[in-house]
């Protein structure tokens, strides 16, 4: 069955260059085009696509108030969308996943991250391009410091292995395949820690890794704050 997804952008020839990508994937189908905000909010809400796509910039409604009238908070049944957008800054970054985006990509990101995001974002997961990661870990970390709120049970140690790769922006397969566990076990450990850290999503499981110097801006990948990752299943 193939995943439906709408895209909204203003510009017709990078609309139109996403369209062919995600309609050349087997299992992906494009069902609706939107070349502006309010177009793209009505299309989704009629259509219910399985994933939206949206520019961040574009008339009428920008990408963060459409994601926040499908995906955010408030919403009763939250729609799976991935923003992209030429302009790598922080305050987009940070608006668009707040507001409850699943993805965050560079519209040079190319073609085989586009169809990952897309496909994260439909299977419940969230991609988030890692050059993308590392600006917004280095916006958090020029930020005042917030005391976060502690876990209302202790993280156990593969808890702790599984929030700094999403910290990391891995998808859950990534994880998966990194820990040498099943791909349902990094779920359960996934929806473990946002039960017990009162998360929403992902990227506020990243946040609150971040503001408790599990993982830091700086860092290399595969290693915590406290050195290397010790990665046994």
């Amino acid at each position: 069955m193939s995943i439906r997804v709408v895209v909204a952008d203003d510009q017709d020839l990078v609309r139109t260059g996403l369209v062919m990508i995600l309609d050349a994937q087997p299992d992906l189908e494009v069902v609706g085009e939107a070349a502006d905000g309010l177009s793209a909010l009505d299309l989704a809400t009629r259509l219910r696509p399985d994933v939206l796509l949206v520019d961040i910039r574009m008339p009428g409604l920008d990408g963060v108030e459409v994601t926040r009238r499908l995906a955010g908070p408030d919403v009763a049944d939250p729609m799976a969308v991935v923003v992209i957008t030429t302009f790598d800054l922080d305050e987009h970054v940070l608006g668009a996943l707040r507001a409850g985006a699943r993805g965050f990509l560079l519209k040079d990101a190319g073609p085989a991250l586009l169809v990952q995001a897309v496909h994260a974002a439909a299977d419940g997961d969230a991609l988030i391009a890692p050059n993308v990661t590392r600006r917004l870990l280095a916006t958090l970390a020029d930020r005042t410091p917030v005391v976060p709120a502690q876990p209302v049970d202790p993280l156990t140690e593969r808890e702790e292995e599984v929030l700094v790769l999403v910290a990391r922006g891995r998808t859950n397969a990534e994880i998966a395949t990194e820990l040498f566990v099943g791909l349902s076990t990094v779920k359960t450990h996934v929806a473990s820690l946002m039960t017990k850290l009162g998360a929403r999503n992902r990227v506020e499981l990243a946040m609150w890794a971040h503001g408790t110097g599990r993982v830091r801006a700086d860092q290399q990948p595969g290693t915590t704050a406290g050195g290397p990752s010790s990665a046994h299943p």
